[in-house]
């Protein structure tokens, strides 16, 4: 029951190493995946979860190996927190860049599909931002998946009276 199968070390290097090719499939796999699951998403992340766990048990079926990956994987996550605090560069990496997405009323369709950033997510930040097409001058994907909606409230003002 406590007694581990492999050598103590061998696990923490297993969850160490499977952690960071996890880290860097999330962030291969585009900022909308971290921002807001869709139920894919979730699916996907679960279906994640189990695929890895006997890579991180290595075979060891222990109480006592079990909680060797729950302290090693709690222990890298701080760790990256640490190290992103302190480093802008390891923090982009990590974390990535938010990417302009549209300017003075227009989206960028090129940039939305490359993102894999659907209309419908655009639209719904546009009305939580109470904003409409005339009104916004920038619209970014947050490196957390969130779009931000930046008004041009004068910029309004000015087309709507430059017609007359």
């Amino acid at each position: 029951m406590f007694e581990l199968s492999v050598p103590w070390w061998e696990l923490p290097l297993r969850v160490a190493v499977i952690y960071a090719v996890l880290l860097a499939l999330v962030r291969m796999s585009g900022k909308r995946t971290v921002g807001q699951f869709t139920p894919f998403d979730l699916l996907v992340v679960l279906l994640l979860s189990e695929a890895v766990s006997a890579g991180l048990a290595g075979g060891d079926e222990s109480v006592t190996g079990a909680l060797l990956a729950a302290v090693t994987l709690v222990a890298l996550n701080l760790l990256v927190a640490v190290l992103t605090a302190r480093s802008t560069w390891l923090q982009t990496f990590v974390e990535g860049n938010p990417v302009l997405i549209g300017r003075d009323g227009r989206f960028f369709a090129d940039t939305l599909k490359r993102n894999h950033v659907p209309m419908m997510d655009v639209e719904r930040a546009l009305r939580e931002a109470d904003c409409d097409l005339r009104e916004m001058k920038y619209a970014f994907l947050e490196a957390d998946g969130g779009i931000s909606i930046l008004k041009d409230s004068a910029g309004a003002v000015k087309q709507e009276g430059g017609g007359a």
